[in-house]
């Protein structure tokens, strides 16, 4: 996965928490105010570096969640046991506190709302991140291309923008959302828990005969084997872009 940066943005500025919401039990959003922010595409992400009294830093790279939006910028951020920077910022982190932030990073994962294909998303868990700023930026450009989304995710209290999703399913003409739950299902769900495959995208996704972009995010084993079905499914590899995590990120 290319993380290219792009040239002369590098910088590491201050940035405070303005406002934060609960994701789910082990996820929290957070808004941050980044004076002198230069702007970003849906799919970048930043770094993030904490520094202790004793002067140890720490820094993980997050995906931005939303489209650009002045100064600010959103990052959602999943738990991780016995992380150094995740705990802190779900459970300690407070209005008005400091952060660091770096970026805007990555040129490959992203989407341009000039873009004229079709789009699919396939998001695992957290990897929803990145593909909801997709979403979002594409309501805020008022775009009319079709927007395909499958979802999986372990239980229906694991969905990360839950009450958004339902109603942009809904009110944006062109999104439709599917989701996949690997372990438990919503009462009344036509499918059993399974994990995502041929059947899943060939349903759900977009023929390639319509050479629809494809973005594929969540951990690496979920993407290898996501990225794997849509190539024998007949898809342009070269449309097929994905984004991972180690077992640590999700």
């Amino acid at each position: 996965m290319a993380r290219a940066a792009v040239p002369g943005r590098l910088t590491w500025r201050v940035a405070k928490l303005a406002e934060a919401r609960t994701e789910t039990p082990t996820a929290r959003t957070l808004v941050l105010d980044v004076p002198g922010w230069p702007g970003h595409l849906a799919g970048q992400h930043v770094d993030v570096r904490l520094t202790a009294e004793d002067g140890y830093t720490a820094q993980r790279s997050y995906s931005i969640a939303a489209p650009a939006d002045g100064d600010r910028i959103e990052l959602t951020i999943q738990a991780v046991p016995e992380g150094e920077v995740s705990p802190y910022l779900i459970d300690v982190y407070g209005t008005g506190d400091p952060v660091e932030v770096r970026g805007p990073v990555g040129g490959w994962f992203v989407w341009r709302p000039t873009s004229m294909d079709p789009v699919l998303l396939v998001a695992g868990g957290s990897g929803i991140v990145p593909l909801m700023a997709m979403i979002r930026a594409r309501r805020a450009a008022g775009s009319r291309i079709p927007f395909r989304l499958i979802y999986s995710v372990r239980t229906p209290g694991d969905v990360y923008y839950a009450d958004e999703l339902r109603r942009r399913a809904r009110d944006d003409a062109g999104l439709d959302v599917t989701y996949a739950y690997t372990r438990e299902v919503p009462e009344g769900w036509p499918n059993p828990p399974h994990r995502i495959g041929v059947a899943d995208v060939n349903t759900n996704g977009w023929p390639p005969a319509l050479t629809p972009d494809c973005y594929v995010c969540g951990p690496t084993g979920f993407v290898e084997a996501v990225a794997d079905i849509l190539v024998a499914l007949g898809h342009d590899p070269r449309r097929v872009r994905t984004e991972r995590f180690g077992p640590t990120g999700g």
